[in-house]
């Protein structure tokens, strides 16, 4: 007992993070969030590559690279716009943006609870005979 009561007295706090400021000019970061919101809200809870690459498919002008997405994703979070939701499938976790509106339990499983399944229904048959 004393031996976690040390470990838990020498952790270090999470140091506290400053707010995200943009580079971009307050329209262009304006229609970037409003079309990743959109994109979003169009298309479901969505990965960070799968909403990179639905706004490849938009043609967002302002948007140059995926860090910068990735930038603009904490900013809205940040800002309250979205929200990141976490899907668990065991080991497995899948990292997910969404709307505040949307509920979390109608987000779609991906593709390893889909295999998860399958190998679940292939052992549930009995073992073959042995001779």
């Amino acid at each position: 007992m004393f031996a976690t009561a040390a470990r838990w007295a020498a952790k270090k706090g999470k140091p506290k993070m400053a707010p995200i400021e943009l580079t971009a000019p307050p329209e262009q970061a304006q229609s970037i969030t409003r079309t990743i919101f959109d994109v979003v809200r169009e298309h479901g809870p969505l990965t960070i590559s799968d909403v990179w690459d639905h706004v490849k498919d938009v043609g967002l002008r302002g948007l140059t690279s995926k860090r910068q997405m990735k930038i603009m994703l904490r900013w809205m979070r940040e800002r309250q716009k979205l929200r990141l939701i976490c899907n668990h499938d065991g080991p497995h976790k899948q990292f997910l943006y969404t709307t505040w509106f949307t509920n979390p339990k109608n987000v779609p499983q991906g593709p390893k609870g889909e295999m998860k399944a399958k190998v679940e229904k292939l052992s549930s048959f009995p073992p073959p005979k042995k001779p």
